[in-house]
């Protein structure tokens, strides 16, 4: 299984706009972050978490052109304001793509995406299909892969995380039930979210909380994504964090 970072900022990317914070203007390609993704790829199937509005400038530099599914997190724009942008991949591939979430995302896409749902077919839009895991408590089947979705909390919001085999991609978590944790024991390969290192924030996790959770799961490694740029320099923090814990970055791919 190979998986490729596609981003792994916060909603304003890194640098934000108008910013003359120390990181914004860094000249380190790592400390430069589109908005929070990834493309798992397994015997030539490709699976994208979230798609977030740089995804067609990530699509291109990765040089990716098929998707097979997509996984939806949650409804908020740096997770979904992408989606326009499927528009050539569904007509190569000359197929809707499968798109899964939970029912009140797959209800906010259709109002805010409405006219990919026309039934007029002489439209020039993306062609997708659309699937709701409310009802699914263990797993779901996509291409004959098992993956299991994780419930976990933005905040008030409940959203979704997602496990496939030995890996586990969890964003924008303010807090992961323990019975979400007990489905998590044993895994290799982790991707966490963390915002900044000590200011609090009630939609996502800060270090201290982030380090937290890695000691309950205890996986081999975690990946860190979704980063604020006030959580500093990827070089100095890098180097700060335990052996087994590393900062994710824009391009990064790693093997399952």
């Amino acid at each position: 299984m190979k998986i490729t970072f596609l981003g792994t900022g916060t909603s304003q990317g890194i640098p934000v706009i108008g910013s003359t914070h120390p990181v914004c203007l860094s000249k380190n390609s790592k400390d430069k972050r589109l908005r929070s993704s990834i493309l798992i790829e397994k015997d030539k199937k490709n699976f994208l978490i979230d798609c977030s509005p740089d995804f067609r400038y990530q699509m291109l530099i990765n040089n990716y052109r098929k998707l097979d599914a997509i996984f939806m997190t949650h409804e908020h724009q740096d997770h979904i304001g992408g989606l326009d942008d499927i528009r050539p991949v569904s007509f190569i591939m000359n197929k809707p793509i499968p798109i899964y979430g939970l029912r009140r995302v797959i209800e906010n896409i259709k109002k805010r995406f409405f006219y990919i749902f026309s039934k007029n077919q002489k439209l020039n839009v993306s062609r997708i299909s659309v699937h709701e895991l409310d009802d699914y408590k263990k797993f779901f089947s996509v291409e004959n892969y098992k993956i299991f979705p994780l419930s976990i909390w933005h905040g008030y919001l409940p959203i979704l995380g997602f496990r496939m085999e030995n890996f586990a991609y969890i964003t924008d978590a303010s807090n992961i039930p323990i019975q979400t944790v007990q489905k998590l024991k044993g895994i290799n390969t982790l991707v966490l979210n963390i915002l900044r290192k000590v200011v609090k924030n009630p939609f996502s996790f800060m270090l201290s909380e982030t380090l937290n959770i890695i000691q309950k799961i205890k996986p081999k490694k975690t990946y860190l994504t979704h980063i604020n740029h006030t959580f500093g320099f990827h070089e100095e923090i890098e180097k700060q964090l335990p052996k087994n814990v590393h900062i994710a970055y824009d391009g990064l791919i790693i093997y399952e």
